[in-house]
């Protein structure tokens, strides 16, 4: 591939929006493909085994996904987290008081409703961890194409909210999704670490140095029994992130750049191509709403996360000095606390560790992780559009100009000069309006029957000072028909009302961005 097109591309991946296109694309292709006369091909495919067996990595294609490719996305995950700690909002530890509280309201609120659900149908307890997790590429993707006009720190809330909730999860699979420890391994790959750190640290470069060690690290996390993701989170941590004198950019900003799409463009498409591929047929999906764990699963997803992030926001807003931005409304919180719902690629590999000796419970699990990820997505949709439509109103009110002195109305409604600019335009209009009712065989107007003319409008450089016009104007124009003030609006232009000049602050700040 061209050079060109090449860096195109990769710019392309890294984006969110693409990154969930792809994300989803693999796992519809999945769908199909496991709910058609092919899925027999599917199965051989996804269950296709190979690697050296001698060094325990005979795995197949399905592990390789989960256990081998989820590891790149897990090494970015970490070095965002990195990245966020050292030099972003989770820095200051006001600012991150939020989200970081959201995050894990919005974990433990769809565990307990998971846990009643299981316990009051007698179902198995074993995948409280499921519905817990957010998958950060589908959700920024989803607010990405949905809200182009909501306000930034929206944005900027999410991604701090799903970094923090990426970590819980690791912790989570690390504490509880480990099996028995090969403590020789395990060893060997912190000493793995440690070397990857010291590299780092002297800032020695080379993909041959480093990708090569990094399959030794995950090779040997994998053999000690830890779930290997683990491996890409530590060597993602340990990435330095800030930047020395004479350095453009810090070794962990020049790593990511580099891995991400390999990230966001193979590996999580095809973690989600050889996972999501469960039957959706017309019982499968009758299970997903009469088992209690699959029913726990949606619940956690759709009920919990939101009323989790949502209530741990307002609970912590309410009783402490924590505050939300001054830009957003609880709406556009409520709109993004659905929208976390979404926990595809961690909740399908939690799913998968949560029932490793039922296969076909965990397929039920999964089916219930993509139904309760739709149904957020759909609600989701339908809160951000709203959300967007009141911004982009509030938008195009801070820009509008109808004096045309390239300074938006709404810093000058105080301005007397600025009042007086728009009367001699509306005088303008109102005139032309009069000739134009002539010209059509309407008559001429009241006052120009009685030999009453009004005189050519003039600017305040023009006349005496006064800057609208002479008093016979001013009458004419008080005298003018209510009608006049819709055909303006039908030839372009913009009357003046109380209601529309009140909707933004001189500040920029939008007044009224809660209304629906």
């Amino acid at each position: 591939m061209p050079l060109p097109e090449y860096r195109y591309l990769a710019d392309a991946l890294r984006a969110e929006t693409l990154g969930g296109v792809l994300l989803l694309t693999a796992a519809v292709l999945a769908l199909i493909w496991a709910n058609t006369p092919l899925s027999g091909s599917y199965a051989s495919v996804r269950d296709f085994h190979f690697g050296p067996a001698s060094l325990g990595l005979r795995l197949s294609v399905e592990h390789w996904a989960a256990d081998g490719l989820l590891a790149v996305f897990f090494f970015v995950a970490g070095a965002e987290l990195k990245r966020e700690l050292v030099a972003g909002d989770l820095r200051d530890p006001r600012a991150a008081a939020l989200p970081v509280v959201a995050a894990a309201c919005g974990m433990i609120a769809p565990a307990l409703v998971y846990t009643v659900v299981n316990v009051a149908g007698g179902g198995d307890l074993g995948g409280w961890a499921v519905p817990t997790a957010t998958d950060i590429a589908f959700a920024l993707a989803v607010l990405a194409v949905l809200g182009t006009s909501l306000p930034s720190p929206l944005r900027a809330f999410l991604l701090t909210l799903a970094v923090v909730d990426d970590l819980f999860a690791i912790l989570i699979i690390a504490v509880f999704f480990t099996s028995d420890l090969d403590f020789a391994a395990l060893g060997g790959a912190c000493a793995g670490l440690l070397v990857f750190w010291v590299l780092v640290r002297k800032n020695v470069r080379g993909w041959y140095v480093h990708v090569p060690l990094a399959l030794v690290i995950w090779g040997l996390m994998y053999n000690s029994g830890v779930h290997a993701t683990i491996a890409g989170v530590a060597m993602g941590l340990m990435l330095r992130c800030t930047r020395r004198e004479g350095e453009a950019v810090s070794p962990g900003e020049r790593i990511d750049h580099q891995v991400r799409p390999l990230s966001a463009g193979l590996a999580v498409p095809l973690f989600a191509l050889f996972s999501a591929g469960v039957s959706v047929s017309g019982g499968a999906l009758g299970d997903v709403f009469s088992r209690p764990e699959t029913l726990g699963v949606v619940l956690g997803l759709v009920v919990g996360k939101a009323l989790g992030i949502f209530g741990g926001t307002w609970t912590t807003v309410r009783f402490t000095r924590a505050s939300l931005s001054g830009e957003l409304a609880w709406a556009d919180l409520f709109a993004v606390s659905v929208l976390a719902g979404i926990g595809f690629t961690v909740s399908l590999l939690i799913g998968e560790l949560a029932f490793p000796g039922d296969p076909g419970l965990a397929d039920e699990v999964k089916a219930a992780v993509l139904t309760g990820s739709l149904i957020a997505v759909l609600l989701a949709a339908v809160l951000l559009r709203r959300r967007n439509r009141v911004y982009r109103r509030i938008a195009l009110e801070e820009e509008r100009d109808e004096d045309r002195d390239a300074v938006p109305d709404v810093y000058q409604e105080d301005d007397p000069e600025h009042h007086l600019r728009l009367a001699v335009l509306y005088e303008r209009k109102a005139a032309a309006e009069r000739r134009q009712a002539a010209a059509l065989g309407g008559g001429l107007p009241a006052a120009e029957r009685t030999g009453h003319r009004p005189g050519p409008a003039r600017t305040p450089a023009e006349g005496d000072g006064h800057g609208s016009g002479s008093g016979d104007e001013d009458e004419d124009s008080g005298n003018e028909d209510p009608g006049n003030e819709d055909k303006d609006e039908d030839r372009g232009g913009h009357a003046p009302t109380d209601a529309t000049a009140g909707t933004a602050s001189p500040t920029g700040t939008p007044r009224g961005a809660g209304d629906p």
